[in-house]
């Protein structure tokens, strides 16, 4: 069912990238969208659709349901809601009412559009120099969302093999064995998985000889986290030379974080240790496709304080576009939108993946003495929540001064060629 009636300009600002227009480029984009109900059980979006169309999620909740069988629930007014639904095209997810359900129904040509124009927050350049009235930098900004929004930038895939093993292990009937055959299809997969299992992190009473026993040792869900944590070397690569050497600083950062996550997630926590690994691996992982993107804006990628600045506006956005066409769980997608936001505290009880992320975010930083404009450790609610070892400043890097050779050793294991 379908209704005209317009949302108000506050409710709409809620909602991203809406909160990019202006009042008068809102009351334009009302005017064209549409609100849309729909009853319990009723199917929203259908896989494999492109329609063009996006999807805001007003009042209700949903199920998304993605090729694997795998479901997640968003509600309305959470922050899994504040982007369009399931918004990449061809859609990758079966969407269902679980409650009555309001949509606000958006053409993508026409918030494009609109995008393009729009006043850019945060990001104009320092001299306010610009070139034909708007800067390089605006316009990346603007080409880039409009790219992302119409599914016309290409973003990374998961390797292979880590999508084929996180298939198996997610399905209750695969055995070890199977595992096993699917990493070995890869052999230089094969060779990190076993050499990890033979390190320091990991190694049992006699070495691993074989793929089979490595999966037996680890167990399915390790072999699973280090598998895609292998694999994400390759995603952080291009064969433009000055383009390799922002991704080689970007791999060395998402590195360390990585292993003071698993640390922290080990000392301070019930996380499973790998997941917070590759939860630290992964919090950058929306900065690849904005690097690929600047190689051909010239002028702005020259000017390392622009890059830095888009980088800084682009990566929640792009990042939880990343992860959400990997499929990967709400959890990660949660610590990877949330990185970089000291403020933010989860609605969860018990500590999560976004709180080790931001708290080894915090202690990476200090410790390549970026310290400028960081809050105060006992400012940042995530670092209160990891309250299992009474973490205080001094503490806590005493815990990581203590835990070094433990970092070093996640480090080595990353390492791995």
């Amino acid at each position: 069912m379908a209704s005209q009636e317009s949302l108000p300009l506050r409710r709409l600002k809620e909602f991203q990238p809406l909160n990019r227009l202006t009042d008068d480029q809102l009351v334009v984009l009302a005017s064209r969208a549409e609100r849309r109900t729909h009853g319990p059980g009723q199917r929203v979006l259908e896989r494999g659709v492109r329609d063009g169309l996006d999807y805001f999620l007003v009042t209700g909740k949903v199920e998304l349901e993605s090729v694997d069988g795998r479901k997640s629930v968003i509600e309305a007014e959470t922050d899994q809601a504040l982007n369009p639904i399931a918004r990449l095209q061809p859609r990758m997810y079966d969407v269902t009412a679980v409650k009555p359900c309001e949509f606000l129904v958006v053409e993508q040509d026409v918030l494009n559009q609109l995008l393009r124009s729009a006043p850019v927050a945060q990001v104009e350049m320092d001299s306010g120099e610009s070139h034909g009235g708007e800067s390089e930098e605006h316009h990346l900004l603007m080409e880039f969302y409009a790219e992302l929004r119409s599914n016309q930038l290409k973003l990374p895939s998961v390797p292979d093999v880590a999508w084929k093993v996180r298939r198996l292990v997610d399905r209750d009937d695969s055995t070890a064995d199977e595992v096993a055959t699917a990493v070995s299809a890869d052999p230089a997969m094969a060779a990190k998985l076993v050499r990890a299992c033979n390190s320091p992190l990991y190694r049992g009473f006699s070495d691993v000889r074989n793929v089979r026993e490595t999966v037996v040792r680890l167990g399915m869900r390790t072999t699973r986290q280090l598998v895609t944590v292998f694999s994400m070397r390759e995603v952080f690569k291009s064969r433009h030379p000055s383009l390799q050497k922002e991704m080689e600083k970007l791999w060395r950062h998402s590195r360390e974080v990585a292993a003071l996550c698993w640390v922290l997630a080990d000392h301070a926590t019930r996380l499973n240790p790998e997941e917070a690994l590759l939860a630290g691996l992964l919090h950058d992982i929306g900065v690849v496709p904005v690097l690929v993107q600047a190689e051909h804006h010239v002028n702005l990628f020259a000017d390392d304080t622009n890059l830095k600045n888009a980088i800084s506006e682009l990566r929640a956005d792009v990042g939880t576009a990343v992860l959400g066409s990997w499929s990967f769980p709400p959890a990660f997608v949660e610590a990877v939108r949330h990185a970089e936001d000291w403020a933010y505290e989860s609605r969860e009880a018990e500590p999560q993946l976004v709180d080790v992320v931001i708290v080894a975010q915090l202690h990476a930083m200090i410790g390549s003495s970026q310290n400028e404009g960081l809050p105060a450790f006992d400012e940042v609610p995530a670092y209160r929540r990891l309250g299992n070892l009474e973490l205080n400043a001094s503490r806590s890097l005493e815990l990581l001064t203590e835990a070094r050779a433990r970092v070093d050793e996640v480090q080595q294991l990353l390492s791995i060629r």
